[in-house]
């Protein structure tokens, strides 16, 4: 088991009020596991994830990441948790504008110390896994929206990271290269044999992962594998 949510609730105080954004949510999962968390606006997605990500303190319930409860971390180890453990996928990609495909990409590995050569050879590595091989001294603004979310995808497997966070990877692209992009996630957890857990409010996205958490009020209202969807979907309609 790479991590488990036990009995996590999350909280914010409004005017006086306290309000649930999480109640009593429990799961699990493991390496190499592909899972979507889906709900719609105000559903707990985004607190979710950033619970996930390390982002917000975990101040009721546990959370178990690697065998260690993340109370126990200090604030240093949670920072290397989230740099090298940890690979974080936005909609809007947070690409620096000014510095190549490549540079992007190995930017993390900065933070390492690592020598120029090595950067650039695990870098432009990955980035010929995701199909950029021939775009790494592009500067992001010379690329389509696809092409930057692939970048971006990239620069999250840099550190080989046990753990890809994408929060509506999607959310910006049409729906052809959507789809390419969510093919890009099943082939590439395969690879680096890492958990991908990705957050939407599509059910056609949803679709290309092993198994759908579906978030409601801060509860969760489903936990299904996509393959028993699928075989029920075909008992209905033949």
């Amino acid at each position: 088991m790479l991590l488990s949510l036990q009995q996590i609730y999350k909280s914010y105080a409004i005017d006086r009020e306290t309000f649930y954004a999480l109640k009593n949510v429990n799961f699990s999962i493991e390496q190499g596991e592909f899972v979507a968390i889906l709900g719609t606006s105000g559903s707990g997605k985004t607190s979710l994830l950033n619970i996930l990500g390390c982002l917000d303190p975990v101040r009721e319930g546990t959370y178990i990441f690697n065998g260690k409860d993340i109370k126990n971390y200090s604030e240093n180890e949670l920072a290397e948790l989230r740099n090298n453990q940890i690979g974080f996928v936005f909609q809007s990609f947070n690409l620096l504008d000014k510095m190549t495909v490549l540079e992007n990409v190995a930017l993390p590995l900065l933070y390492r110390q690592y020598s120029a050569r090595r950067r650039h050879r695990v870098a432009s590595s990955i980035l010929k896994n995701v199909g950029l091989g021939d775009r790494m001294d592009s500067l992001p603004k010379h690329i389509s929206a696809g092409q930057r979310q692939r970048v971006a995808i990239a620069r999250s497997l840099v550190n080989h990271p046990k753990i890809i966070l994408a929060d509506e990877p999607t959310g910006n692209l049409d729906s052809v290269t959507g789809a390419e992009i969510m093919v890009l996630f099943q082939e590439l957890r395969s690879i680096y044999n890492a958990a991908v857990i990705l957050v939407t409010h599509d059910e056609h996205v949803a679709f290309y992962a092993d198994r759908i958490i579906t978030l409601f009020d801060g509860y969760i209202y489903a936990d299904v594998q996509v393959a028993d969807l699928k075989k029920g979907l075909q008992t209905v309609y033949g």
